[in-house]
């Protein structure tokens, strides 16, 4: 008998018969992994798709470089070159937001019509490199009858060569094979021809796409008109030849549609309590002679959003009367007219209501000027000076607590506590002023009595002291103690100035003569200045090294100490606020002197790595170490314009941030914000350009004011080409949202 040895393992898995599984490890598969500090998921025990690694060059010296003006960027390539040290990243972390984006073209048979046998369909094909993916959109054409949009999803698009599409599939000109469509790649944009350029494949030039029967009859009916302008003396013709049946309703239409006069008029409201000045626009539409009228309503102004004050339709002139079954029809010149409206005018319309109107927009103004032959009038300035509140009257000091605590309780609710100037506390600390004083119009027992009055500069507090006498038979010493008080003759506190040799000064009920000052207080009131020190400039410097460096173990730390808006480099300000943390009060022309020692290139700022240049010393390279230059101690004129401008420069370029980063905010991330701000805008104008002006008025009404500063700013940020005068709304609404993430935020 032959024993036949079969493997079970072999054997196919037959219906109703299926062998064990036995396993010889029971644990739970790990899935995540670190990599170059980066968390990645290990995808081997879920699919066959194994972690994508791509090469990124390693920039040089990143501690040295800081983020302005010679900052470093991290630049991926796909193939790094042998003397280009790189390491290996994810391709999630390295080509994040990464995306070539190609433009092309696909034919589609039509059989529906006789007037077009094939469709050119426009589409764009983005491909993402963090993990390969595409997807295809279709650009929407107004009436063009087809469902249009996303094309295809994201996803991995399958290869004609087999696997998966990868980015050398992808070439300007060639054909490409999608899900049975043929895709014509027409064009990249420059980011796409940059990437392919640095991996050494460059993109071939653009090529023009085709166009239908379609597109081109829709391009014509831009440019081309149907038939010859209708005339009077055509019109003329036709009825003496029996024809010339036109409907002059329609034609008016056909000639005016969508051209709208726009006049802006206010009323002046008496029926309310309280005087109000109304904001109107008066809109009359030419192609069918209706008036609308629409009120603008100021921001917080307390009414109720119903903007409409009279809505779309002919009014008659004249008293309002209702029209019964019975009624004759009014005729057409018993209704209102664009053409009786000029600037500076006041109309009143439906029946009581009295409008001035005082401006209009520029299509008005130009159809008056071409087809009326009339010049309108300037506009009208209708503001209401501000209403001025009568400020209530502070009550007197009580005399309980100090000054501070009584004026909380005056401007507080509830009432906080007083919170001191420290910068003035630190500048002035340890300065008095001391002055020498007498009783006015004294008793005959205090005639030779004598005061001294110190004022401190630090917190304006007065003290008055009497210093001792021999055989004056009064006690001396503390007159009146360390505070803040009032002078009872001015009703403010004390200033300096009310010390001055010759003044009088009372205080609780006791009058004072100023007779004399000391030497130093003197010197204050003749030079502001003359209580800074006179330092050795060259022993400063030695110092402010030495303290930043053992403040703390990194340059980077000193350096972002001292940088308070984060731009990459220190402006005058900020260097001299440096100097006054380490104790040194110096005149600016001795800051000037410092800050161009570390201002190596002369351009009125300290960059990172000037400053680690100066504050670091020399590596001993032939056993003998550098040292550093000489501090110059002449003032330069030049540089100190020159490290002013910087100043204002960097002080102007963080209000443009701040002004783009703020009207971002507003446009990209409020749902549905960008269509109210367009019906605004529709309601002043129906051109696609308007003033800044115009911007800031629809962004108020809103609910967002912004400055017309801040405006002007994004403008000018976005198009720097642009008039503030005559702006594309459109362009600039798009401009902003599409480089909403371009913008870094305050770090």
């Amino acid at each position: 008998m032959t024993t036949v040895q079969v493997d079970l393992k072999s054997l196919p898995n037959l219906p109703g018969f299926s062998f064990p599984a036995y396993k010889e490890r029971y644990h739970k598969s790990q899935t995540w992994n670190v990599v170059n500090n980066q968390r990645i998921e290990q995808k081997e025990g879920f699919s066959h798709d194994k972690p994508k690694f791509v090469k990124a060059a390693k920039p040089v010296d990143t501690w040295r470089q800081g983020s302005l003006p010679n900052s470093t960027t991290r630049h991926v390539f796909k193939n790094a070159g042998d003397g280009i040290q790189y390491s290996e990243l994810p391709a999630w972390d390295a080509f994040d937001r990464h995306v070539l984006r190609f433009t092309g073209y696909f034919k589609e048979a039509v059989v529906e019509t006789n007037l077009e046998n094939h469709r050119v369909r426009h589409v764009k094909i983005y491909y993402y490199l963090e993990d390969d993916t595409c997807h295809i959109i279709e650009p929407r054409q107004d009436n063009s009858g087809i469902p249009q949009g996303q094309l295809i999803r994201r996803h991995r698009f399958p290869s004609p060569n087999g696997g998966y599409l990868k980015p050398e599939d992808l070439q300007v000109g060639d054909m490409l094979q999608v899900y049975g469509r043929s895709i014509m790649i027409t064009d990249c944009d420059p980011f796409t021809r940059s990437y392919f350029e640095q991996a050494g494949e460059p993109q071939g030039p653009a090529e023009l796409p085709e166009s239908d029967p379609f597109q081109e009859t829709r391009e014509a009916m831009k440019h081309k008109e149907a038939t010859a302008p209708r005339t009077y003396e055509k019109i003329y013709r036709e009825v003496m030849l029996g024809g010339g049946h036109i409907n002059s309703d329609m034609q008016q239409f056909l000639e005016k549609d969508k051209k709208v006069l726009r006049f802006y008029a206010v009323m002046d409201d008496v029926s309310t309590p309280q005087f109000e000045r109304r904001p109107f626009t008066i809109m009359f539409f030419l192609a069918d002679d209706q008036v609308e009228i629409r009120e603008q309503y100021p921001l917080n102004c307390g009414r109720d959003n119903f903007p409409i004050f009279f809505r779309k339709g002919r009014m008659p002139m004249g008293a309002y009367r209702v029209q019964g079954p019975q009624s004759q029809p009014r005729k057409k010149s018993e209704f209102v007219h664009g053409h009786d409206f000029h600037v500076g005018q006041s109309v009143t319309l439906l029946g009581n209501y009295n409008f001035y109107i005082y401006d209009a927009d520029e299509f008005t103004r130009r159809y008056f000027q071409e087809e009326l032959g009339e010049q309108l009038a300037d506009r009208a300035d209708v503001t209401l000076p501000e209403r001025a509140v009568p400020r209530a009257a502070t009550p007197p000091y009580t005399g309980y607590g100090s000054w501070a605590d009584s004026m909380s309780s005056v401007t507080h609710l509830i009432p906080k506590p007083p919170k001191k100037d420290f910068i003035k506390l630190f500048r002035h600390e340890g300065k008095v002023l001391r002055f020498k004083a007498k009783f006015v119009e004294p008793k005959p027992e205090d005639r030779d009595r004598i005061f001294v009055i110190s004022f401190y500069l630090q917190d304006d507090t007065l003290a008055i002291h009497e210093p001792p006498q021999r055989n004056l038979g009064i006690v001396t010493g503390r007159f009146l103690e360390k505070g803040i008080h009032m002078n009872q003759l001015t009703g403010n506190l004390f200033a300096p100035n009310d010390l001055l040799p010759g003044n009088c000064i009372k205080v609780y009920n006791f009058e004072f003569y100023i007779m004399d000052m000391d030497e130093y207080s003197r010197k204050v009131f003749e030079d502001p200045n003359a209580h800074l020190r006179v330092f050795d400039l060259e022993a400063v410097l030695q110092k402010l090294r030495e303290s930043m460096r053992q403040q703390y173990p990194l340059v980077r730390d000193v350096f972002r100490r001292f940088d308070s808006d984060h731009d990459g480099v220190l402006t005058v300000q900020e260097f001299q606020q440096a100097l006054e943390k380490y104790g040194f009060q110096l005149a600016i022309e001795d800051v000037l002197k410092i800050m161009k020692h570390f201002d190596c290139r002369g351009d009125g700022q300290v960059s990172y790595n000037e400053f680690c240049d100066m504050l670091l010393d020399e590596d001993y390279t032939t056993g003998m170490m550098v040292t550093k230059p000489a501090l110059n101690e002449d003032f330069d004129p030049n540089y100190a314009e020159r490290a002013f401008m910087k100043s204002a420069e960097r002080a102007e370029t963080t209000q443009v941030r701040k002004a783009v980063k703020e009207l971002g905010d507003v446009l990209y991330k409020k749902q549905g914000f960008l269509t109210r701000v367009f019906k605004e805008i529709k309601h002043v104008t129906h051109e696609d350009f308007v003033t800044c002006e115009q911007i800031q008025s629809a962004l108020e009404q809103v609910g967002h004011p912004f400055h017309i500063e801040d405006i002007q700013r994004s403008v000018l940020y976005v198009m720097p080409d642009s008039d503030l005068d005559r702006v594309n709304y459109l362009e600039l609404f798009k401009a902003i949202v599409s480089s909403f993430h371009d913008i870094a935020a305050s770090r």
